[in-house]
């Protein structure tokens, strides 16, 4: 009986998030809640939330503090001399324009926002792909690799609903996933390169081109050079501390914020105005990691999650039970483009994490699998700033998806061999 109701609590979840009949905020607190009252919890169900909420407590707040940091250090205008160095040393070669595209793009990445990606990037180079009459549409697949990979990062979203699901420490899931994901951003250099060399066909290219001359414009207020240097020091200073461990990541992201709006927002009514600037961003991230507190706490506490693995490990052959990270990671492609991160990581990740429990395979291994597929995911008609760079670029939205999902397929595959060699996640686990 507890079997049939988990799987429709399952079903009816994923149902009503991709019909869109209730917002993933909504349905991850109504839709426990009314399953555990249907199997006879009352008020046993508000300590299961709270033992959520307990879990999931560091998580929320690093995301929160980490998107107030970045978002702000951008503001300040910490990336405008980075920025102007990269567009003048392109110089009109199609090579050299897609590697500052990249570069610029994982950059400005760092915010784990695409929407802020697509707006600076395309600031300081659209004008240059159009002088040039370089292709868009390629353009477009590189900064879509940026993103996809840049979501990646704790406070991008999918790493920390992947924390969130299995109730760990944010920095102990994503460190070891920072050798996979330097190799993804070679190989996403390696692609402008090969892009760019197309274009330079394309477009009959030749060393003695005159440069393009493009000054960049942009509305924010120029970043002083002490505290131009005071940002970047304090960033790496953050990156360093992070990869060590040695401090927990909610508290390092809270002082690093403290600090950064000494520097950059001294003023009471500037760290406000800040604040305010970017509240609707943040709350409805946050929000989200809160909300699946209560799913992921019913989920567990009412019992149904260990009956639904116990029932996957019935179904699943024994001989394919250690393989559940390769699967869970050749699984996460297909499936996060055609639902979103909420479906993946909250509705189905706990449930394979329960699974291959019984074979050794660890949550935290679970979960580095399932980040696998980030890469195809933002081409999903479901990531709302795709629209907007298509927008921008005034292009198809179908042709870019036909011609990015090759080369975001390959960055996965990039990603999941190297996982496996870096020891992320098993290719073979015997109990």
């Amino acid at each position: 009986m507890l079997l049939i109701i988990s799987l429709l609590m399952i079903v009816t979840f994923i149902g009503l998030l991709m019909s869109k009949k209730l917002s993933a905020l909504t349905a991850l607190i109504f839709i426990p809640t009314l399953f555990a009252l249907f199997l006879g919890h009352n008020t046993d169900v508000g300590d299961m939330v709270i033992k959520g909420l307990r879990t999931v407590a560091p998580t929320g707040v690093m995301l929160i503090f980490a998107m107030i940091y970045f978002m702000s250090v951008t503001d300040a205008g910490m990336f405008d001399p980075v920025i102007k160095r990269i567009v003048s040393a392109v110089d009109g070669d199609p090579v050299k324009i897609f590697c500052g595209t990249v570069l610029l793009g994982f950059i400005v990445a760092l915010d784990g926002d695409g929407a802020t990606v697509y707006m600076i990037v395309l600031s300081a180079f659209l004008p240059i792909y159009k002088r040039m009459g370089i292709s868009t549409l390629k353009a477009a697949c590189l900064l879509l690799q940026c993103t996809g990979l840049g979501n990646m990062f704790p406070w991008g979203g999918p790493t920390a609903r992947a924390a969130t699901a299995i109730h760990a420490e944010i920095g102990t899931l994503f460190v070891p996933m920072l050798i996979p994901l330097i190799a993804c951003v070679i190989w996403t250099f390696v692609l402008a390169w090969i892009l760019g060399r197309h274009e330079r066909k394309r477009i009959g290219w030749q060393a003695t081109t005159a440069a393009v001359e493009h000054k960049l414009e942009f509305e924010i207020t120029p970043c002083p050079a002490w505290r131009f240097w005071a940002n970047w020091l304090l960033t790496i200073a953050l990156l360093v501390v992070l990869v060590l461990g040695v401090v927990p990541m909610a508290y390092l992201f809270m002082l690093a914020t403290a600090i950064m709006f000494m520097i950059n927002y001294p003023s009471i009514g500037q760290q406000q105005a800040q604040l305010t600037r970017h509240a609707s961003a943040i709350l409805s991230v946050a929000s989200l990691i809160f909300a699946a507190a209560v799913f992921t706490g019913i989920f567990s506490g009412t019992g149904m999650a260990n009956t639904l693995a116990e029932a996957i490990v019935r179904v699943i052959p024994d001989a394919l039970g250690p393989y559940l990270a390769v699967i869970t990671a050749l699984l996460s492609i297909p499936v996060t483009w055609m639902v979103s991160n909420d479906v993946f990581y909250f509705g189905m990740l706990p449930v394979l994490v329960k699974a291959a429990g019984h074979y050794g395979i660890t949550p935290l291994e679970m979960a580095r699998a399932a980040l696998v597929g980030q890469p195809v995911h933002i081409l999903s008609p479901l990531v709302a700033s795709t629209y907007l760079l298509v927008g921008m670029l005034k292009i198809d939205y179908a042709q870019t998806q036909r011609y990015t999902l090759r080369w975001s397929f390959i960055t996965c595959m990039v990603l999941f061999s190297v996982s496996i060699l870096a020891g992320c996640f098993p290719f073979y686990q015997n109990a």
